[in-house]
């Protein structure tokens, strides 16, 4: 759901990058932590108008910048790339007087700082200087053995993931380009489902989230809307008032743009690769995506399929997990046995709400109900969050 990272207002998260990237993640709200005297510790003071941060540039290893809204509007805050695109890291919904973190264990380089007040538009940018130090943290043998093993789980993971959505995207196209709309409607949230697992992979491709899965509310003004939200509501405008179906050749557009899109994803996660942080990052960038979008039921408006999208994203943070668990319980077994309880609850809740190979409408719950997963997510999230902190 976002990156959409620098076009969508409800978003969700922590976008993963290429190899030799590096990838923030966000921990909950909390007071502003002292920086200054750590040079790996920084303060951002965002306003409406401003993005100062306490050093603009620190040395390579992990990096806490502590970024805290002075403004009157809700804002995130952007780790970027040299091309300026390449999203490294962001957190997002910081309310007016709240603090947040990204950690991120970041490579010499020249980045950009971001803060996007009102959530749209570029932000508010400043050039970053990663230097290189020679007080990096090091690894053992053996640890460097476990991370290169988690680090090439989750690429072989990625890949599947891929090649699933792109086969069942091509599929889903051809039925909806030939008008077999029931048939359609039955793939949809299947065919999702891999693209959920892997959505902070798909995001860290700035240009790619928002031409797939950007929602109408997301649109800003003079923008065409393209991807999986137009199809959808084309095959479910019983809720849309005065709907005006597409037409056969708009259809055809929609379909074909869609599985382009695709294969540009799958083209790019031929070679992708990842580190500890980026993969520790992205499955807080998961349940940030439930917690934003799928519990609230805004994901899925029109086919009330938000069910489908929340397990998969709850799936997709759960292999990330388990890829670092040799690493987390040599550190901290606490914090893995804690995970593996929440988890473990999670899953049993979205456990009742199954029906055949699937799960009912997101309408069929009761507010008690949505609640209930909202709890559970909250108390997943929490540990989450210091996951990368452990792992690096």
């Amino acid at each position: 759901m976002t990156a959409r990272a620098l076009a969508r207002p409800a978003a969700s998260a922590l976008a993963l990058v290429l190899a030799g990237g590096a990838l923030a993640g966000c921990t909950d709200n909390r007071p502003a932590a002292s920086a200054g005297a750590n040079p790996r510790s920084l303060a951002v003071t965002a306003t409406d108008t401003e993005c100062p941060g306490s050093a603009t540039q620190a040395p390579a290893g992990p990096l806490t910048f502590t970024v805290t809204n002075g403004g009157a509007q809700v804002t995130e805050f952007y780790l970027l790339g040299s091309d300026g695109l390449r999203i490294l890291g962001e957190v997002e919904n910081i309310g007016p007087g709240l603090t947040r973190d990204l950690v991120v264990a970041a490579q010499p380089g020249q980045y950009f700082t971001a803060c996007k007040p009102g959530m749209v538009g570029e932000g508010i940018r400043a050039a970053f200087t990663v230097d290189a130090a020679a007080d990096a943290p090091t690894t053992s043998a053996e640890d460097s053995q476990l991370v290169e093993q988690a680090n090439r789980e989750y690429q072989l993971y990625v890949k599947d993931q891929t090649e699933q959505l792109l086969a069942k995207t091509k599929k889903f196209a051809a039925l909806y380009t030939a008008k077999k709309d029931a048939e359609a409607r039955a793939l949809y949230a299947d065919a999702r489902t891999h693209w959920e697992r892997i959505e902070p992979v798909a995001e860290s491709f700035g240009d790619l989230d928002p031409k797939m899965d950007a929602r109408e509310a997301d649109l800003q003004q003079g923008e065409t809307w393209t991807g999986w939200h137009l199809i959808e509501k084309d095959l479910w405008p019983q809720r849309a008032k005065g709907y005006k179906p597409l037409s056969d050749a708009q259809r055809k557009a929609a379909a074909s743009d869609l599985v382009a899109n695709t294969q540009t994803l799958y083209d790019r996660t031929r070679t992708i690769s990842f580190t500890v942080d980026q993969i520790a990052n992205g499955a807080k960038a998961l349940l940030d995506e439930v917690a934003t979008g799928k519990v609230t039921g805004e994901e899925e408006y029109w086919s009330r399929t938000d069910l489908y999208d929340f397990a998969a994203n709850v799936d997709g943070a759960r292999v990330a997990w388990q890829g670092l668990r040799p690493i987390l319980t040599k550190r901290d077994k606490t914090l893995d046995a804690e995970l593996e309880t929440r988890f473990a609850a999670l899953d049993r809740l979205l456990a009742q709400h199954r029906s055949g190979s699937g799960y009912v409408g997101y309408d069929q719950l009761s507010d008690a109900q949505v609640k209930q997963l909202s709890d559970a997510v909250n108390a997943l999230s929490e540990p989450l969050s210091k996951l990368t902190a452990a792992v690096i």
